[in-house]
């Protein structure tokens, strides 16, 4: 399989490359910086699920709305796996292969975000976020079931709603996810460079650097996407109305919490109070910090004035009016790499409950926090999992999913507890 082929070459460039998934420095032996320290005794273990399914550079796990049988996953290099949600799966399904358009021979670019439309059961319609070549862009696409196989995608249904040149093969963002408003959110990052050299992270009248808000209902050629009426930067003169919020450096992964909206309070004014957006996003620092941000309509996230809560440019004396915060950040100490995840709403771990899970792509530490809706506590260390997480997944029960460059898909298990 060509997909296949190209990564068994390309896991070899990964390992002598020194940008994004990339070979990575050993792990730091302390953990500092910290408001509570878990012990051994106290540490979750993770586990591999699914073990006798092989995939290779995943990047996404997903399960639309109302499909409880399968989870879908997609690897870098362009594919869309399907396979029944239960321990002893063993067969994975192609369920769309585009690894014919897809530009994966930068270790940031490829196949890197999916989401289900949320009539997904009734339209049958899905969404990529993926990177092409000449001109290098990246592509948000529309893509269908076959009419004679709604168990397959159609490769040649693709709609394509947006693309956005690309200076760099790096810090392209990649997240797709639909809100709880039922508008398409994408994440984007600056465009890559050291250090923002374009300036795009302040500047408004670019895509890059931002998470984008746009309506897709409707979509159709020529008219493939509206911008809501109600998106922040909508009337301000030379910017983009698309923007949500920007600032930002590179939102590999930002996810909704599923615990609130329509699923929590049902259609009423409340859910729609509650769905001014709250976004839980991992910004991948430059030299010294990683940051959660919890991002909220309009918000300038401070990219490349500062890096976490420090100033960057200058390295001194930055103006920080109007710049927001990050909710938490952790230096090279951590890692090197966020790797936003999920609140957990599953039934399996209630220890868990209501907690926001995160890592690092390079150390593999994991990581919690609560939020009670005003302020945010550090509930410290989860795990060392000794992993190089790529990302996280969340199935329709709340259950979340740890997925490692090593193609494996991982879940937790209780701590260690003394008796």
């Amino acid at each position: 399989m060509k997909c296949r082929l190209y990564l068994l070459t390309a896991a070899f460039l990964l390992t002598i490359t020194s940008v994004g998934w990339s070979a990575c420095p050993e792990k730091p032996a302390k953990h500092s910086g910290w408001d509570r320290i878990a012990t051994p005794e106290e540490l979750w273990s993770v586990e591999r699920v699914f073990p006798d399914l092989e995939f290779w550079q995943l990047t996404n796990l997903v399960q639309p709305k109302g499909h409880s049988g399968r989870l879908f996953v997609t690897e870098q290099c362009g594919l869309v796996w399907a396979f029944p949600n239960r321990t002893d799966a063993s067969h994975a399904t192609i369920f769309l292969d585009i690894s014919d358009r897809v530009k994966s021979d930068h270790n940031e670019e490829g196949l890197l975000g999916i989401a289900f439309d949320p009539a997904y059961k009734d339209n049958g319609f899905f969404y990529i976020h993926y990177s092409a070549s000449d001109p290098r862009r990246s592509v948000i696409s529309r893509f269908s079931e076959q009419a004679s196989d709604p168990s397959l995608a159609d490769p040649e249904s693709e709609l394509v709603i947006l693309e956005i040149s690309q200076p760099a093969g790096n810090h392209n963002g990649g997240q797709l996810a639909f809100g709880p408003d039922g508008y398409l959110y994408i994440g984007l990052g600056d465009g890559g460079g050291s250090g923002d050299p374009l300036g795009n992270g302040q500047n408004t009248t670019t895509l890059l650097g931002a998470i984008l808000r746009i309506d897709v209902s409707g979509a159709r050629l020529g008219k493939t996407y509206r911008i809501p009426p109600d998106n922040p930067l909508v009337d301000m003169e030379d910017a983009r109305g698309e923007i949500f919020v920007y600032g930002l450096r590179n939102p590999w992964r930002f996810s909704f919490d599923m615990g609130r909206g329509p699923s929590r309070y049902g259609d009423s004014a409340k859910a729609r109070l509650d769905q001014s957006v709250e976004i839980w996003t991992g910004d991948v620092g430059q030299n010294k910090w990683e940051e959660i941000n919890l991002v909220r309509s309009g918000l300038n996230y401070g990219w490349k004035v500062m890096e976490g809560g420090a100033c960057y440019f200058p390295k001194d004396g930055c103006l920080t009016a109007g710049l927001e915060l990050p909710v938490h950040e952790y230096g090279r100490d951590g890692g090197c790499s966020v790797t936003g995840g999920y609140v957990y709403r599953g039934s399996r771990l209630p220890a868990l409950s209501g907690t926001y899970v995160f890592g690092d792509f390079c150390s593999g530490r994991i990581w919690g926090l609560d939020y009670d809706g005003t302020s945010v506590a550090n509930k410290g260390l989860l795990t060392d999992s000794g992993l190089n997480i790529t990302s996280f997944g969340q199935d329709s029960a709340g259950e979340v999913y740890i997925l490692s460059r090593d193609g494996g898909i991982y879940q937790f298990s209780e701590p260690n507890s003394a008796d």
